[in-house]
């Protein structure tokens, strides 16, 4: 996996995802950071956008997921920014996606957060 990284830290998005019924209803922030690993190299010598990842991109799919049908797990939102992000991009070698919820409340208390984070790299092409 590539030393070189490109990062998308923090974006902010509102979305109607949880276990809870009124979660759905009202919705909340989701906190959302995206680590791209990839070879630099030819867009650093290049200064081409087509050797790198248009990280505007990763960011409308990121918002679209979030911001898109409910789902109860912040577990299924980190896996579809990972799914999509390799499928869409093929210079990216691996994806770290972190989906914080802030201020999650369990029984009396209120936490400052909770956040899943995940590792996907890209499976070896058959034959290679």
């Amino acid at each position: 996996m590539s030393e070189d990284r490109i990062l998308l830290a923090d974006m902010v998005f509102h979305g109607r995802h949880g276990t809870l019924q009124a979660e759905h209803e009202l919705g909340q922030p989701f906190v959302v950071s995206v680590e791209l690993h990839l070879d630099l190299r030819p867009a650093g010598t290049s200064d081409d956008l087509t050797k790198t990842v248009d990280y505007g991109e990763v960011h409308r799919m990121a918002r679209e997921i979030v911001q898109g049908p409910p789902v109860q797990l912040i577990e299924t939102l980190a896996q579809r920014i990972a799914a999509g992000t390799l499928g869409e991009h093929p210079v990216v070698e691996a994806v770290k996606v972190r989906v914080a919820k802030p201020h999650v409340r369990l029984d009396d208390t209120v936490l400052a957060g909770s956040a899943v984070e995940i590792l996907r790299r890209r499976e070896a092409e058959p034959g290679s």
